[in-house]
């Protein structure tokens, strides 16, 4: 296949309404995200090693927000997949005593940071080659999508930094995966907009499936709430690449996690 075999397979004004509705929920979560945030920040800064919550409290947060999480993700899944175990949780938030600068609660906030920039990185590299012509015809409702996602991961970047640097942590600005070589090599290899579109999708099948597993495992009620509200946005932006690749994105009854990164992928 070449790159001008490529065809969008719904309207370019459709994929535009969706673009545009992913936009609204975004702009929605803002205030949401960053009040989290600050939360989150503020704990983490009172708690050495990034520890957080009693167990009490910990399990009434879950039941709320958690659940909650689950159902709103599941409403935007990309589609069915299989309930494979999720990242163990001995490597995730609990693991205070994991080496490093980022333990606890703070690696997955790390791990959030990296996958954004991930993402943003991706975006940016797509945005490139089709300006390169390496895509082909790119049609400009996708230049738009792919903009927007773009912009929205790094505010969700910004949002995870400004927890990192608040809880006197450094800030994140590469990306710091042991898969991003990878990433990058399938990201050389494309030559149509389909190819990028499948690759995106696996981005942020597990961006949303992490921030899923985190409301389960970090023990801060800010962590808990800025992944709760990042991760519904990262899930539309999941279903609308699925539609955007010839599919439909059939609703989980609840999104599942085995796709979420595990905090093992952080090399820092």
């Amino acid at each position: 296949m070449t790159a001008q075999d490529w065809d969008l397979p719904i309207s370019e004004a459709e994929l535009s309404r969706l673009t545009r509705d992913m936009e609204e929920a975004h702009r929605a979560t803002l205030p949401a995200m960053r009040s989290g945030a600050v939360d989150l920040a503020a704990e983490l800064r009172t708690r050495p090693g990034g520890q957080a919550l009693d167990t009490g409290r910990r399990r009434f947060l879950l039941g709320a927000g958690g659940a909650a999480a689950a159902l709103a993700l599941a409403a935007c899944s990309s589609g069915k997949s299989g309930n494979s175990p999720a990242p163990n949780a001995s490597s995730a938030a609990a693991s205070g005593s994991a080496s490093g600068q980022y333990t606890g609660d703070l690696k997955v906030v790390a791990l959030a940071t990296a996958l954004e920039n991930q993402a943003v990185g991706a975006y940016r590299a797509a945005l490139d080659a089709a300006k390169a012509g390496k895509l082909g015809t790119v049609p400009p409702a996708v230049a738009t999508f792919i903009t927007t996602a773009m912009g929205q991961h790094a505010d969700h970047a910004a949002a995870w930094n400004g927890v990192l640097t608040g809880a006197g942590k450094p800030a994140i600005t590469g990306v710091p995966l042991s898969n991003q070589p990878a990433t990058l090599e399938a990201l050389g290899k494309a030559t149509t907009v389909g190819d990028v579109a499948k690759l995106a999708l696996q981005l942020e099948d597990q961006a949303a499936q992490t921030y899923l597993f985190a409301t389960y495992h970090v023990t801060s009620p800010g962590g808990i709430a800025t992944a709760a509200t990042i991760a519904p946005v990262e899930a539309m932006h999941a279903a609308i690449l699925t539609y955007v690749l010839g599919q439909y994105p059939v609703p989980d009854d609840f999104l599942p996690t085995d796709k979420a990164a595990d905090p093992a992928l952080l090399t820092v």
